[in-house]
């Protein structure tokens, strides 16, 4: 009976893992993050359509009177080269007037969106040429992909939601439309322009409804695109513990870690003896739990002095001995018993130390 060969290689290949926070920092560098373009275009439509319905009467004063300034004062002006820079420089004006704020909304609103969505986020990684992008290979497979027919439905989807929710619009103001022949001009502009913002503010609310669905999937399609295999994490790993750089962080941070533990032992030590400014040594006693007293800090210069300032705040009596301070810091280490040849030297300390606080 011939068995069939398995390559674990190939399951190691699989990408099983989620992302790690380096390679999720390494996708966010490249610009590769959960976006989604409906948000930015709803919030964008809201926030423009509002502004209109709030200053469009404004606007359209200002408009109303640009054309009737030109067929009134302009009209009769002498065509010259002049005039004629003076009109358009002008009317630039007083368009800019209009369009500018209504663009600095839509700046906002769009910043305002990418915000919601990843925070803070300059990369110019999506700007570089790639030819992977013009591969027709690629670009025929992406058309016919999963993610394509989900775009596609997402696209349906949206038509017929807007495309009801402006006919519910315009259902609702049936009766007026119906009159419209009965108003003038004017009002007729006003009206159109009103029904218009309406329907602009009910079609980006419910733009913005279905694109919570929208950034869902982009943030569940993005979590499965940055997947890693096993074999991915472990040579993630080997680099990380590789680079001298890392590595060196993580000695910093041990040791901080290491120092503030030892830090926080010093009230408890019943004496500091020192040296008495380049060492200090925090010696505990407890003979229930060691048969000699535990060295439970020590340090030199800047640490000593940080043990001493510790040991005072608290109340810690300190004792000057510089042989001794020398000694136990050159031969004990934090949380070891002190050897035999230091026990006549530290008795005698210790029990300075008791019958001053009266303990014996």
């Amino acid at each position: 009976m011939e068995l069939l060969r398995l390559d674990l290689q190939f399951f190691n290949q699989e990408k099983t893992e989620k992302a790690t926070p380096k390679k999720r920092q390494d996708s966010r560098n490249k610009g590769q993050v959960a976006k989604s373009q409906d948000i930015n275009s709803a919030i964008l439509l809201f926030f423009v359509f509002l502004f209109l319905l709030v200053f469009g009467s404004v606007m359209g004063e200002v408009f109303t009177g640009m054309y009737t300034y030109s067929f009134t004062e302009f009209i009769h002006w002498e065509v010259t080269a002049a005039t004629t820079e003076q009109v358009f420089f002008q009317m630039t004006m007083e368009a800019v007037k209009v369009v500018l704020p209504v663009m600095v909304v839509a700046v906002i609103a769009a910043l305002l969106s990418n915000y919601i969505q990843f925070g803070l986020l300059f990369s110019g990684e999506p700007l570089k040429f790639d030819l992977k992008k013009i591969d027709p290979i690629k670009g025929f497979k992406r058309i016919f992909s999963v993610r394509a027919l989900v775009e596609f439905l997402k696209s349906l989807l949206k038509i017929v939601s807007i495309g009801g929710v402006c006919f519910a619009v315009l259902w609702l103001q049936k009766d007026e439309l119906m009159l419209l022949s009965l108003k003038t001009v004017s009002e007729s502009i006003a009206f159109f322009a009103q029904l218009t913002i309406q329907m602009g503010i009910a079609a980006s609310l419910m733009l913005m409804f279905l694109s919570v669905f929208d950034y869902l999937y982009q943030r569940y399609d993005h979590e499965k695109n940055i997947k890693m295999s096993k074999q991915d994490v472990k040579d993630e790993y080997k680099k990380m513990e590789g680079d001298p750089l890392i590595k060196s962080r993580i000695r910093d941070t041990q040791r901080q870690m290491a120092q503030q533990r030892m830090m926080s032992e010093v009230p408890t030590a019943d004496v500091i003896i020192t040296n008495p400014t380049h060492f200090s040594i925090a010696l505990k006693y407890d003979e229930e739990k060691s048969d000699a007293p535990l060295v439970v800090a020590k340090g030199a210069d800047y640490v000593a002095f940080r043990i001493r300032e510790i040991a005072e705040a608290n109340g810690v009596m300190r004792i000057e001995n510089r042989s001794l301070a020398r000694g136990l810091y050159a031969s004990v280490e934090i949380g070891d018993s002190i050897p035999e040849e230091f026990y006549q030297a530290v008795a005698e300390v210790l029990a300075y130390v008791y019958k001053l606080q009266r303990k014996v």
